[in-house]
């Protein structure tokens, strides 16, 4: 039996983060991986979908080449040839993880790991022991009763990374980041695309004016929004799919060559032997403390298997913090009310914080500000003038509530936001921080100045 201080279960953005930081602390640590280092984000996820977006946004460019004063005469897409740099892209990052886990001097254990009680892991016959087992297993594409996938003509977003065939006409059903993602990705390279959403609005947590701005810019795409939708069944008898749905006017079938289902996900916590250790879960999720320990001392679990928002970065902070606690580091936990969501359609979503509805729900009194990136000379410059930074301050105290913004590039400015609630800087503080001209980011000193009545460019 090989005995570590730390073993971790599954090597995604937590898992493998974690494992890094566990042997920089001076802890003999392994991985147990059932599939790709890198986990689903790296090989199915974050990664190659940003590498499919890019191939959009160059195609998107072809076609508009004449707005920049070039002429393209021939030009077409090859979307096998886009899938496959997408698979380079993913197969170049779990190389990368392979060589730090090397550099690092991780054990990277091959196979299916079952948690034993007595802090042992089963890995396919041969079991490993250690003083901390920390689970990062992660999520799966979450199924509806009534939209059951066959991988053919109901996927979901691992299929819809990698067919072999570009469908003329695609259902997605969900609207938050996985869907309007490959909404995005397939209305540019050709497909007709409709997105079904149960809720109200599209990209529904986030602001309601990003949401509207969203719709905007995706009707003048040409992709179809039918929001207060439900999809109730799916007739795959025929060459295509006809999907049943229904709206506030009544019934109506939908047909098309697939439907993606983009509506959430499921924790992989099955059959990895909780029930066996004792460790309890509720809705899902495997209840943690600050610290991420379970109820059963010696267990952890990080990520999306936990309650916590279900992103990459949060995944590998989660698991920073749990290492640090297990090596007696002084740590505080961590700040859920400031973690940046980010949508990487086009445009562009980022956003941390409370909503302005949010905000008037708790009954703060409040100051807004907006600035539209139609105002801004980098935007114009750029040929991209669609969205806006909006802000959200406390009336009273200055305190920095929110930042939403939706346009080219805001997913790299959203940082200034974070960073800036993290350290308390009040409304005032930005609006005197000079950032530089022509920039996009200057956007967001604007969209303060506005919220204070000292806007410029407006």
């Amino acid at each position: 039996m090989s005995k570590y201080d730390v073993i971790v279960l599954g090597s995604g953005p937590g898992g493998y983060v974690t494992a890094i930081r566990a042997s920089q602390l001076g802890l003999k640590t392994a991985v147990i991986e059932k599939e790709s280092l890198g986990g689903v984000c790296l090989n199915w996820g974050c990664i190659p979908t940003k590498a499919l977006l890019k191939s959009a946004q160059v195609f998107e460019y072809l076609k508009h080449a004449d707005e920049y004063g070039l002429t393209v005469k021939e030009f077409d897409k090859d979307f096998d040839a886009v899938v496959n740099r997408s698979r380079n892209v993913a197969d170049g990052m779990s190389k990368g993880v392979q060589f730090l886990m090397k550099k690092n001097k991780i054990d990277v254990i091959s196979g299916y790991g079952t948690l034993k009680p007595g802090k042992k892991v089963d890995v396919d016959g041969t079991e490993h022991s250690a003083d901390h087992i920390i689970i990062a297993t992660g999520a799966r594409s979450r199924e509806l009763p009534n939209l059951p996938q066959d991988g053919e003509k109901v996927i979901g977003y691992r299929k819809a990374m990698t067919l072999e065939k570009q469908p003329k006409k695609l259902i997605i059903v969900g609207s938050g980041a996985i869907g309007v993602e490959f909404a995005y990705f397939y209305n540019s390279m050709g497909t007709d695309v409709t997105v079904v959403e149960y809720l109200p609005r599209i990209v529904p947590v986030e602001d309601e004016d990003v949401s509207k701005q969203l719709e905007r810019s995706f009707k003048k795409s040409g992709i179809k929004i039918l929001t207060s939708t439900e999809v109730t069944s799916v007739d795959t008898s025929g060459e295509g799919v006809k999907a049943t749905i229904k709206t506030k006017k009544g019934e109506e079938i939908l047909e098309a060559d697939m439907v993606l289902s983009a509506v959430g996900i499921k924790t992989n916590i099955e059959n990895i032997g909780l029930e066996d250790v004792g460790i309890v879960t509720d809705r899902d999720k495997i209840l943690v403390n600050d610290f991420y320990q379970t109820n059963i001392p010696g267990y952890y679990a990080i990520g999306d298997v936990t309650p916590g928002p279900a992103l990459a970065h949060v995944a590998s902070a989660e698991g920073i913090l749990c290492v640090e606690k297990i090596a007696g580091q002084l740590v505080e936990a961590i700040d859920y009310g400031n973690i940046p969501g980010c949508t990487y359609c086009t445009p562009e979503i980022a956003s941390v914080g409370l909503t302005e509805a949010q905000a008037k729900d708790k009954g703060l009194d409040i100051k807004v500000g907006k600035f539209p990136f139609s105002a801004s000379g980098k935007a114009s410059a750029g040929g991209h003038k669609e969205g806006f930074v909006k802000v959200i301050f406390d009336a009273k105290y200055g305190e920095w509530l929110g930042c939403h913004m939706i346009g080219t590039g805001v997913t790299d400015m959203i940082a200034e936001a974070v960073l800036g609630r993290k350290l308390e800087t009040t409304g005032h503080e930005v609006l005197k921080t000079i950032h530089p001209h022509p920039t996009m980011s200057e956007a967001v000193m604007e969209a303060v100045a506005d919220a204070y009545g000292e806007v410029i460019h407006i």
